[in-house]
């Protein structure tokens, strides 16, 4: 056989083999999406009525000011038709060559294609004109409420990064690419992947951001050395093995977020906080929440109170023999901490020395990014999936802030995972984003109605166990640490809201990077540096950062200087007990409610 025809047998029987895994892998999905649930449609999208208003802005602003909108149009119309006549005009010179390119850079369009092919740097021209335009147009409605402009101006976007050429095969050059270098294996393995995840979801489509075969807790990540000292319905308080033959007097209880697991700041040894703490010589708790279902039906904020944070604290201080100690919370157990700390002012409870709160918000008077999603058009959804199921589900809470960051945590990894065929990588920080927890049903309406929408703690009181607990009852010596570009907890409201807490010794620290990444910043990476100022806290931000000093590195020590004055003497290590209830990371972080 000549070996032209020997390569044509060997490829059709390549394409053969394709198509076979297509047709199979086609019943599959047919298989997938019938499992698919009746979603409430309010979960998925705001309501409607915020583009009809937009477009009767629009409208009424072409009849009043016909001259701005022609403006708007004629603008967009003689960009994108020049920009045609370019193309035509390199075309019938016989010139195949993109025309002169001032667009800015973009991480979506790295392909060298998109500068130089004609027919993908057209497309993106146009896209990026188109979306410019869009943008504009949004920003200079002037007859809309300005909250829900700021919900326009960020829906929009997402549609306009839903549509980017990069999203689709056919306007896709690395995907184009990819599929002829593999002889179109690359799209069957990619087929194979978006069917893996639509059956991972029960018919509903989650991008997988990590392999989940790379990562077990307890075994690579989440892995310093410790047990379970006491367990309740609510939590498993952990405490960790001591690394020094002394520790500071005061012990440490850590809060962190019920939203996902706590084993954020324990990932690695070299990005531990965790074992960071432990090494600096502290005797440390932390928290791990259970992971709830519909017979947590019952439990609200005052739960978390109640059987959370006072449990918690009297056990650790029963545990180490002390009347008081010091506590940290993170992002949603941050606001929960000062609802507690507030109440145990109005108690006379002097248990906490001093309190850390980490991208905490307690403020919510502007929500920022996040606040889109905390209008009643999703609240209502939300309130009536979790009468209806007893708890919110942990994949509503992981799309809405994949959304946050959609070409990031949305569109880039399907199309690496789909157009491109690529098994997702082994990443320990997007393993554990995807490792989401469900949300008790009475706890996310109280968290959503009396914090988020009615701002309660920061303006008429909040009602918690039999007392009206404010800001102002937060009164123990605090540092809080924020995130500059922060998109759930934005920096700004975190530092109003510590404006208005009561205690007269308060320290603030803003770190370089997002609501992970300046957390979890360890001195060894020398990556973010943070801010620190000497103005006062007192309610305006933007005057506190135009006197704050830029510092390289790590919060991490300067923490750690202000905790260890606020840490006592220092005594012998004291050990793990003898009779303990599991080892580290304990049994709630792995366990499964919906099972």
């Amino acid at each position: 056989m000549a070996t032209s025809e020997y390569e044509n047998s060997e490829q059709l029987d390549v394409m053969n083999a394709n198509l076979a895994k297509i047709e199979a892998l086609t019943q599959r999905l047919i298989a997938a999406f019938a499992k698919k649930q009746v979603q409430r449609t309010d979960l998925q999208a705001p309501d409607p009525s915020i583009y009809l208003r937009a477009a009767s802005s629009y409208w009424n602003e072409m009849v009043t000011n016909p001259s701005k909108v022609i403006e708007q149009q004629v603008a967009y119309w003689g960009k994108t038709l020049k920009h045609f006549a370019e193309a035509q005009e390199a075309l019938r010179t016989g010139q195949l060559a993109a025309p002169e390119d001032h667009t800015p850079d973009d991480k979506r369009f790295t392909n060298p294609l998109w500068k130089t092919h004609p027919y993908f740097n057209y497309i993106k021209q146009q896209y990026l004109m188109s979306s410019e335009a869009i943008e504009k147009a949004i920003d200079e409605l002037d007859t809309l409420d300005a909250r829900e402009k700021r919900r326009l101006e960020y829906f929009g976007r997402q549609i306009i990064d839903m549509m980017a050429p990069t999203n689709f095969l056919g306007t896709n050059p690395d995907a184009l690419m990819r599929a002829v270098e593999t002889e179109g294996a690359s799209l069957v393995k990619g087929l194979e992947n978006l069917v893996r995840d639509i059956e991972a979801n029960s018919g509903d489509l989650l991008v997988t951001l990590a392999d989940r075969d790379a990562f077990k807790v307890g075994g690579n990540i989440g892995t310093s050395e410790g047990a379970v000292v006491f367990r309740n319905r609510m939590f498993e308080l952990i405490q960790y093995k001591p690394q020094t033959e002394q520790v500071r007097e005061t012990p440490l209880l850590i809060f962190p977020p019920w939203i996902n697991k706590f084993y954020i700041l324990d990932l690695k040894p070299q990005n531990s906080l965790i074992k960071w703490i432990v090494e600096q010589g502290y005797t440390l708790y932390v928290v791990s929440w259970v992971n709830p279902n519909a017979a947590y039906a019952d439990v609200g904020m005052d739960t978390y109170v109640q059987e959370g944070y006072l449990e918690a604290v009297a056990k650790v201080k029963e545990l180490c023999g002390v009347k008081a100690i010091n506590v940290i919370g993170y992002c949603i157990a941050g606001t929960t901490l000062g609802l507690t700390l507030s109440l145990m002012d109005k108690r006379k409870d002097k248990s906490i020395k001093s309190a850390t709160f980490f991208t905490t918000l307690t403020d919510f008077s502007d929500q920022g990014e996040v606040g889109v999603f905390l209008e009643d058009d999703f609240v209502d959804g939300i309130e009536a999936e979790a009468d209806e199921k007893g708890y919110l589900h942990s994949y509503y809470m992981t799309k809405t802030f994949s959304y946050l960051r959609s070409n990031d945590l949305i569109y880039a990894p399907a199309i690496r995972s789909y157009m491109m065929g690529e098994a997702p990588p082994a990443f320990d920080l997007l393993f554990w984003n995807g490792d989401g927890t469900n949300l008790p049903g009475r706890m996310v309406v109280e968290y959503l109605r009396g914090l988020c929408q009615r701002d309660e703690f920061a303006s008429t009181g909040y009602d918690l166990l039999g007392e009206k607990v404010t800001l102002e009852g937060v009164k123990v010596p605090l540092c809080a640490v924020a995130c500059e570009t922060d998109h759930i907890a934005a920096w700004r409201s975190s530092f109003r809201g510590v404006s208005k807490m009561g205690s007269t010794n308060k320290t603030f620290i803003l770190s370089e990077s997002g609501h992970i990444a300046g957390i979890v910043n360890p001195p060894s990476k020398k990556k973010y540096g943070h801010y620190t100022s000497d103005h006062p806290i007192d309610g305006d931000p933007e005057a506190w950062k135009a006197e704050a000093e830029y510092h390289q590195g790590s919060w991490w020590p300067r923490w750690e200087e202000w905790l260890r004055s606020r840490s006592g003497k220092l005594i012998p290590a004291r050990p793990l007990p003898d009779s303990v209830l599991a080892p580290a990371p304990g049994t709630y972080v792995s366990a499964n409610p919906n099972a």
